[in-house]
């Protein structure tokens, strides 16, 4: 089949393009014909609130991108719905994640669908997004309304649908393993590589850094005084979108600067393995969630995971099976931290990881794009 994806690839940094050029890949492998249509450009720079939108290095190898979208120029949205549906596609996917990008995908979609050959299907990160603001539930609407059929990556996106729209077929798909990071290190070469001190555990923050993803809540659990002198550091790995001060006062204040290790920057695609490689625990305490690739990244390197019972996260980590899914609370968060170290549960959970892991293939959500795809 021919399969078009509209979306974040490169040269477009982060995990919305690691997941769309995964899935490009697995459709490739699968033996059918996609493409990746990407943005010439897909934020303004005032509105983007990291250092840059772009990565360094090589395209990945075995994928087709073509940079084709404006994310704010509605002449550019015809124009593009109009390539793309020449081009007559199968089917056409369209990974959600902001209202901001509603406008333009819905047009896309509405251009598009009207040839009747193609089937518009999206995959939904997020239905209702983290951060609200004033239109999102418009924006959503006219995005909703224009595709023909849904893929959900978690229960909480699933319902959230119904807000919108309760007769589209959708489907229930978890998010994959984020698979395409390389193997991993033995734990000591990676704490060597990134000249971590040797003879302690690490637990692993990892991604970009806002008020929702709870860092704030893993600070404030982290210098619980039972977790003082038990040669546990802390790795915060990603970059701040917004006002790194208050985290670092937080630090301060609770005399934790030697405890705690800031990696305040983008973690490139070769840098992924080295920082879950070094972690005993990776530790998700968001106070709202839909799903998270971190999780998907950590089945992949097997590492266990405490995570807040918020969203999505909980439907993946199994609470004291391959981790722990607490209420987003630091005292909470301490206490699983306290058992996860006391308890020595590394080797129970890593092996349950390992087994958990195998429910989360790309082939599973091919399929269930295929499949809802048939029911509309």
């Amino acid at each position: 089949m021919k399969i078009a994806i509209v979306g974040t690839a490169y040269p477009y940094r982060g995990g919305l393009a690691a997941y769309n050029e995964r899935l490009s890949l697995q459709f490739t492998r699968e033996g059918h014909e996609a493409v990746i249509y990407t943005f010439k450009m897909q934020y303004p720079g005032f509105l983007f609130p990291g250092k840059t939108q772009f990565i360094n290095g090589p395209a990945p190898a075995g994928i087709r991108i073509l940079r084709l979208l404006n994310s704010v120029n509605p002449i550019n949205w015809i124009i593009a719905g109009f390539k793309i549906r020449k081009s007559k596609p199968d089917i056409l996917i369209f990974k959600y994640w902001l209202p901001f990008m509603a406008p333009c995908f819905g047009t896309i979609a509405r251009i598009v669908r009207c040839g009747s050959h193609t089937r518009v299907i999206c995959i939904f990160d997020n239905v209702i997004p983290h951060e609200t603001r004033l239109g999102d539930k418009m924006l959503t609407k006219y995005f909703v309304n224009s595709i023909h059929g849904a893929v959900a990556m978690s229960q909480s996106v699933y319902d959230d649908l119904n807000l919108f729209n309760k007769i589209i077929p959708r489907n229930l798909s978890p998010h994959p393993l984020f698979d395409n990071f390389g193997n991993g290190y033995k734990t000591e070469t990676a704490i060597e590589k990134l000249g971590l001190e040797k003879d302690f555990s690490y637990m692993l923050f990892f991604g970009f850094i806002r008020a929702y993803k709870g860092l704030d809540l893993l600070i404030e659990a982290f210098a619980d005084v039972r977790l003082r002198n038990k040669n546990i550091k802390l790795i915060i790995a990603g970059e701040f979108y917004e006002d790194e001060a208050p985290y670092m006062e937080m630090i301060k204040q609770n005399n934790l600067e030697k405890e705690i290790i800031v990696f305040d920057r983008f973690i490139n695609d070769e840098e992924v393995s080295l920082f879950f490689s070094a972690a005993d625990l990776v530790v998700q305490p968001y106070k709202s969630a839909t799903q998270s690739g971190v999780t998907q990244i950590a089945f992949h390197f097997e590492k266990p995971m405490l995570v807040t019972d918020v969203g999505g996260l909980k439907e993946i980590v199994p609470h004291g099976k391959c981790g722990y899914a607490v209420k987003p609370e630091a005292g909470d968060i301490a206490e699983a931290i306290i058992d996860y170290f006391e308890n020595e549960r590394k080797s129970l959970f890593i092996e349950n990881v390992k087994e958990e892991k195998e429910k989360y293939s790309w082939s599973k959500m091919t399929a269930s794009v295929f499949e809802v795809s048939k029911k509309y």
